[in-house]
């Protein structure tokens, strides 16, 4: 009997406490009685979504000096693209004079053939480099924006935190009052009084972790936004795995890594280039005397002394450590995919019991465990231990929702989706 009290109580609290995130899934409304008066709001702010405050986030992010700083760099890599399609060797001009008996006067205009295609080469490596510089910039700016929300969900995790263990200081404060009158009225014992002394005082050493941790979560936002008050709402019904796309080249975690072996195979080329003996011609006119001359010239290099075979031959193996290296993370990025796909289901699956329990449990039994109390059919001791299965079942949603933010967050950064994903959530009517 005093078990069935307790854990009637218990769900009764935990559903009426207001400190809560938005349904996993659209839970179903109910409207029509006040036992479920929390239900409209809980559907409220799943409906709302990113609505209303990504978009200013986004803003607020996008003048980051890191932010600024990358997109310098994606200016900076275009420029040296335009650089590369431009001609290696421009032409010389020579002059010179022999003073003799007849004078000579020499103009000569030459110009060096770029036979081996530098610059077709130049070009192409500039072009590999700017979408290597592209591919990590997307997955910098991703890495970025998980951070930072991850910062914002620690917040708003730490404030319900704090709200919910000074809401159990003050519950605990009433009850060591109702508890002397009943020690008064000789209804209870000095050794429970004693007990629910030492209730409040371990309530007070809760909440004074928690205002630590919120403090440590407010510090944390502030050292990246440089404020407090950000436009933020929490998105856990948006969190699935249908968000992100499957493991391949086109993925920007591995676009850059994939984007190296193209480069790779290129090194062959551009040392062929640059080590190509590039002819050159010239014409030059003379003027010797009253005789005037014209004379065409072509010289070649020739490699005789240095072939540069071994240059190639190592610009060769680039290819085989590329590959390897694109391995090695595709094998790495697969690997958590798997584990994304695995874990967010299930914490998914725990969550919806757990706001099961709180939603199907009814609101109006609140009280039921410290009516009984006073009505004397449970022990304080079985009273406290009530108190803290409560306490322990409302901190145990806080810490699933932290890790469907973290596994969904976690993943959509690692693997450089985020920032595509919630541009698409800005760019949808209404957002």
């Amino acid at each position: 009997m005093r078990k069935t009290l307790i854990a009637t109580a218990l769900l009764g609290a935990i559903w009426c406490a207001p400190l809560y995130a938005e349904p996993l899934y659209g839970e179903q409304k109910h409207a029509e009685s006040g036992d479920m008066a929390a239900a409209p709001l809980l559907a409220q702010i799943d409906e709302t979504g990113f609505q209303g405050w990504l978009a200013p986030l986004m803003a607020k992010v996008n003048q980051l000096p890191e932010i600024q700083a990358q997109q310098a760099k994606v200016r900076q890599a275009r420029l040296l693209v335009e650089a590369a399609d431009r001609p290696v060797y421009n032409p010389e001009l020579g002059v010179s004079y022999q003073n003799a008996s007849e004078d000579t006067y020499t103009l000569e205009v030459s110009q060096t053939l770029d036979w081996g295609d530098k610059r077709g080469v130049a070009k192409r490596i500039a072009q590999l480099e700017a979408e290597i510089l592209l591919a990590d910039n997307r997955l910098a700016r991703s890495q970025l924006y998980g951070d930072l929300l991850m910062a914002l969900v620690e917040q708003a995790q730490q404030a319900k935190l704090l709200a919910f263990q000074g809401q159990q200081l003050e519950s605990a404060r009433q009850q060591l009052a109702i508890a002397r009158q009943q020690l008064e009225a000789g209804a209870l014992s000095r050794a429970e009084l004693q007990l629910m002394q030492l209730d409040l005082a371990s309530k007070a050493a809760e909440l004074a972790n928690a205002e630590q941790a919120s403090l440590a979560a407010d510090a944390s936002v502030l050292s990246r936004f440089g404020e407090l008050a950000l436009p933020f709402a929490e998105f856990i019904g948006a969190l699935d795995t249908a968000a992100s796309g499957e493991v391949g080249p086109e993925l920007p975690a591995l676009a850059g890594a994939y984007q190296q072996v193209m480069m790779a195979k290129l090194a062959s080329q551009q040392v062929a280039a640059d080590t190509s003996a590039d002819p050159s011609i010239s014409l030059n006119a003379e003027r010797e005397g009253e005789e005037n001359k014209l004379g065409v010239g072509l010289s070649i290099p020739i490699q005789i002394r240095n072939n540069y075979r071994e240059a190639k031959a190592a610009a060769g193996t680039q290819v085989a450590i590329a590959e390897q290296d694109y391995l090695a993370r595709e094998r790495s990025l697969t690997q958590a995919a798997k584990l994304f796909h695995l874990s967010l289901p299930r914490l998914q699956q725990r969550y919806r019991q757990w706001r099961e329990l709180v939603l199907t449990s009814g609101a109006g039994v609140q009280d039921a465990l410290t009516q009984q109390w006073r009505a004397g059919d449970i022990s304080t001791g079985d009273y406290l231990q009530g108190q803290r299965q409560l306490a322990s079942s409302y901190l145990a949603g806080v810490a699933l929702e932290s890790a469907l933010y973290r596994s969904w967050l976690d993943w959509m950064a690692q693997s450089g989706q985020l920032e595509e994903y919630l541009q698409r959530q800005v760019s949808r009517e209404g957002v």
